[in-house]
């Protein structure tokens, strides 16, 4: 270890970037780092002993506007990320002590080759070519160290850390306007920005949007532009088609999309012009069909509990936690499992406040209403009643006969009978029933 700190020049006092020749020896020492480290419990505890992630930031800052070490910035960023990975002494010490956030902050600005036009403003150029591979690579790096160092930075605690993280999301935003070598790595550079996106406080991420001049863009909302929030709407719609991975995939981006509508209502009503547009036709379920409402409606029942979950209340944000509204949506079939963990199934508003504007219905809507199956979300062909054949006999037959099944079902302990509390969570059917029967008796008394 100390052969290859040597090596690196990582342990000199001097410039360790003054020769060329010594370039490709240091790249190849880092790599040896890498690769121990990653694999040796015994060197990640070294690792913390000789001080390496200090030595790292002293060399980062070196290289910051050096020509010719775009591999020693890249292998160097590599290593704070392992080391920030698997050694959370060393991730708090970044934090704390080497002022890690800053240093990879520049080091990730650097990468990308921002330009500035105003305090949290990159310029939006829309003719610049795409990054290298080589800078791709080294912006990769630093966004996976900065998300293990910004871990746990839900709460602004000073008015510094606040500007820190602004001008983070600022640059961040910058990185979703910019595109790698190929598909597949701006896809890679995206996806990080969105990870470590979501680690940045909410209140911080009003950036992402800011005031549109006429020939900046043409993806505006309210005066805002919106540029960063459609290739998030487009990141996501992606991430679905693709079918496989949800949990790993999409839910960061699902999860940072909600908590931005939650909190900043020009994004809100944005991203809801675009994945719950005014009904028109409700002839078909809504999970049924190719839009991106669709397809979010088809993953509210999804197998994996966390992507059902997210995706579930990614809408129910979108409708500003209103039952009634998310219904209208999705059907009450699809969004009986979020409406059943919230204690909403007998209907009612989430905890969050929203402004007041009102949903408009159109023409299309209002007719279709009175037709509507609550529990399907779509019109359905009216279908002949079976009972309309049967004498009284039968149909007291039948239904007895529909109760001793449940009964003996619920005997052999193969379904629970549930049933809604008052307050609108789930209970077993007895103790449902009970209280609502306390209920109705206070009810009275008080009359």
């Amino acid at each position: 270890m100390q052969i290859l700190v040597r090596l690196a020049k990582l342990d000199t006092v001097e410039d360790p970037l003054k020769r060329v020749s010594e370039f490709p020896v240091i790249v190849e020492a880092l790599k040896c780092l890498c690769n121990i480290i990653f694999n040796s419990a015994v060197a990640q505890k070294l690792s913390l002993e000789l001080n390496l992630a200090a030595m790292l930031c002293n060399l980062l800052k070196k290289c910051k506007d050096q020509q010719l070490v775009g591999d020693i910035k890249c292998f160097d960023l590599r290593l704070l990320f392992l080391l920030s990975l698997l050694h959370t002494d060393i991730r708090s010490q970044l934090r704390q002590e080497l002022q890690g956030v800053q240093v990879l902050t520049q080091a990730l600005e650097s990468s990308l080759n921002v330009r500035w036009t105003g305090e949290y403003k990159a310029a939006e150029d829309r003719d610049r070519p795409p990054l290298s591979l080589q800078e791709t690579n080294c912006a990769i790096e630093a966004l996976k160290a900065l998300f293990n160092v910004t871990l746990d930075s839900w709460n602004v605690h000073s008015k510094n850390e606040s500007h820190q993280f602004r001008y983070m999301a600022a640059i961040l935003r910058y990185c979703l306007l910019t595109t790698g070598p190929t598909e597949d790595k701006t896809e890679e550079l995206h996806s990080n920005a969105i990870n470590l996106l979501s680690n940045i406080p909410v209140s911080c991420l009003d950036v992402l949007i800011s005031p549109s001049s006429q020939e900046e863009t043409d993806i505006k909302y309210n005066g805002m532009n919106m540029r960063a929030i459609q290739i998030l709407l487009d990141f996501m719609e992606k991430r679905i088609d693709k079918g496989s991975s949800y949990r790993e995939g999409l839910t960061p981006v699902l999860s940072l999309l909600t908590d931005c509508c939650r909190t900043h209502r020009n994004i809100r009503k944005f991203i809801k012009a675009q994945v719950l547009p005014p009904l028109r036709d409700v002839s078909s379920r809504p999970e049924v069909g190719t839009t991106v409402r669709n397809k979010l409606v088809r993953l509210m029942t999804h197998v994996d509990l966390g992507v059902k979950q997210i995706a579930a209340e990614f809408l129910f944000v979108l409708c500003k936690e209103r039952v009634d509204s998310l219904l209208k949506y999705t059907g009450y079939g699809n969004a009986a499992g979020l409406l059943a963990a919230r204690g909403l199934l007998a209907g009612g508003r989430g905890d969050h406040w929203y402004s007041d504007d009102e949903d408009t219905d159109t023409e299309e809507y209002k007719s279709a209403k009175p037709n509507i199956n609550l529990i399907t979300g779509h019109v359905e062909e009216p279908m002949p009643n079976p009972m309309d054949e049967m004498t009284e006999e039968q149909k007291e037959y039948e239904a007895m006969k529909l109760v001793n099944m449940f009964d003996k079902l619920s005997r052999d302990e193969l379904i629970k009978p549930m049933g809604v509390r008052p307050d609108g969570t789930m209970a077993p059917l007895e103790e449902a029933a009970s209280q609502y029967h306390t209920n109705k008796q206070d009810s009275s008394d008080s009359d």
